[in-house]
């Protein structure tokens, strides 16, 4: 597998002004420069994923030899270049290749989300639409990111395409989260009504994703390496935006340029646990048979080229690099920030506090060694994979000034209530209560949190930031924090607190590389 993680050049972006730390009188005024450079530092680092610069970054083409360049890979173009997609964001995966290769595009098919083109050209942003006369065929489905009929006529499209494909052709396939309910692809007789109904029964069952993805895979002409299967010969470049912690190219979208490492007996066995196997429909048991004995086992993709264009770990990394040219210390704490939002935001509330006193008591002398233990205990029952927190506590201690803490990934939600929210706003809120528990010492704090799509659940706002001051704040206001949190309606709560002035909004991005946490530290 290829990955190209890189960090962009610089692009033109809103401007990042330093703060002027200090000054008699200044705390309120840098509370609301410290809230705005937070605002832009988020905007910013959306920008470092978007999908323009993203495919700019990834492909290079030479108009005078027509040379197409993927990472240390050169392509011959000569009237052989092919384009298929699905994603939430690949109509402007498409768009941006597109621009890059002109005329050398031959022919190309794309799905993607219903009523994506009217809110793009609604938010104004031209440069994520095809041409009039684009050579690509745009199909859009899954209607709440659930496979349909439209998204099954643009399954079946793209294989007719990748199937027409010889050995003197390239396919380029931009791949982005969502994918897989826009690649609805059922190996009859199976019909999509039953694989959805087998995937929501083991769904319900408790099946985890991988489960899930191994039963989809099976079933689907396209997914688990069949639609790299379906081009052969033809060369495959898969260039794929990560929505998934870790950036596993055989979950992304259920791997169809990835050959499964599973076969029909992990398929039963998966059946057997959740006892789904003897109520299987004859279509599936069909299949499964058919697959059992097929000579030539499951196929391998050596023809395709993986590459991940676009990753939490870019943005953070990006992030980082704008956060230290402001004059932080900055570091990524982690790019798999998973599990409950009420178990993260116990992590955010005890990192603070320790590292505020590391920050603010020379040689440690305020920490307590109580929390410090906390919070180590807390970062362990995370079971975060590449969590940083020894080496950025190292950096704390070191540090003579502000201190940013980057950390991305994707919290889960319990929901309990009916209310309206997302789970950034949902953990920022959270973190606002743990932070205003008890005083912090002489260090201004804040917390943001916010999702790359720029929509944090059925919510216009991306995700919010706080201050330990908020919870005081909001009593003033008359507004009771635990109430908005037992409903799961934090949307309402910050729309209302301080007329909205803690929400983040940057509209529709046309990207997702899931949310990214940002904790700012300055000593007074």
């Amino acid at each position: 597998m290829a990955v190209a993680l890189q960090v962009l050049p610089r692009l033109a972006r809103a401007p990042l002004r330093p703060l002027l730390w200090g000054g008699p009188g200044a705390r309120l005024a840098s509370g609301m420069a410290l809230a705005e450079q937070a605002r832009m530092l988020f905007e910013n680092t959306i920008g470092a994923v978007l999908p323009g610069p993203m495919m700019h970054r990834a492909l290079s083409l030479d108009p005078s030899s027509g040379q197409l360049k993927v990472r240390d890979r050169s392509f011959q173009l000569r009237q052989n270049l092919y384009l298929v997609g699905f994603g939430k964001a690949v109509l402007g995966m498409a768009a941006a290749a597109e621009e890059l290769l002109g005329q050398h595009l031959v022919q190309g098919v794309i799905s993607v989300p219903k009523g994506i083109r009217a809110a793009v050209e609604c938010s104004g942003k031209q440069e994520m639409l095809l041409k009039p006369h684009s050579r690509v065929q745009v199909f859009e489905g899954a209607e709440d990111n659930l496979p349909d009929r439209d998204s099954l006529r643009a399954a079946l499209a793209i294989r007719q395409l990748a199937e027409g494909l010889t050995a003197d052709d390239l396919l380029l396939v931009l791949i982005s989260g969502g994918g897989s309910a826009l690649l609805p692809a059922p190996i009859p007789p199976v019909t999509l009504e039953e694989k959805q109904t087998l995937t929501k029964l083991l769904a319900a069952r408790g099946a985890t994703i991988q489960e899930l993805n191994t039963i989809r895979k099976a079933l689907s002409q396209l997914k688990g390496g069949g639609l790299a299967q379906a081009a052969y010969p033809a060369q495959v470049v898969s260039l794929i935006l990560s929505d998934v912690v870790g950036d596993p190219v055989e979950v992304i979208a259920s791997g169809p340029t990835v050959a499964s490492v599973h076969n029909v007996q992990d398929c039963l066995h998966i059946l057997n646990r959740y006892g789904l196997r003897a109520a299987l429909p004859r279509s599936v048991k069909t299949v499964l048979a058919r697959a059992d004995s097929d000579p030539h086992g499951p196929h391998t993709c050596g023809h395709v080229l993986n590459v991940i264009i676009g990753s939490n770990a870019l943005a953070l990394a990006e992030a980082r690099r704008q956060a230290e040219a402001l004059g932080y210390r900055a570091v990524v704490l982690s790019a798999a920030m998973q599990g409950d939002v009420k178990s993260v935001a116990t992590f955010y509330g005890l990192l603070a506090r320790v590292a505020g006193a590391h920050l603010t008591a020379p040689g440690g002398a305020g920490v307590s060694v109580e929390e410090e233990d906390q919070l180590h205990e807390q970062a362990a029952s995370l079971q975060l994979p590449d969590l940083q927190l020894k080496e950025a506590l190292e950096v704390v201690k070191g540090a003579q000034g502000p201190i940013c803490l980057l950390a991305g990934g994707e919290p889960t939600v319990q929901l309990q209530g009916s209310g309206k929210g997302g789970r950034n706003q949902e953990l920022a809120l959270r973190v606002a209560t743990e932070l205003g528990q008890r005083p912090l010492g002489p260090v201004d704090v804040l917390f943001l949190s916010g999702g790359t799509d720029g929509r944090d659940g059925p919510t216009e706002a991306a995700g919010a930031w706080v201050m330990p001051e908020l919870a005081s704040q909001a009593t003033a206001e008359g507004l009771d924090v635990a109430t908005f949190l037992a409903h799961n309606d934090t949307h309402t709560f910050f729309h209302r607190f301080q007329g909205g002035a803690h929400l983040l909004y940057t509209g529709l991005t046309g990207t997702n590389v899931m949310d990214v946490h940002f904790l700012f530290l300055r000593p007074r």
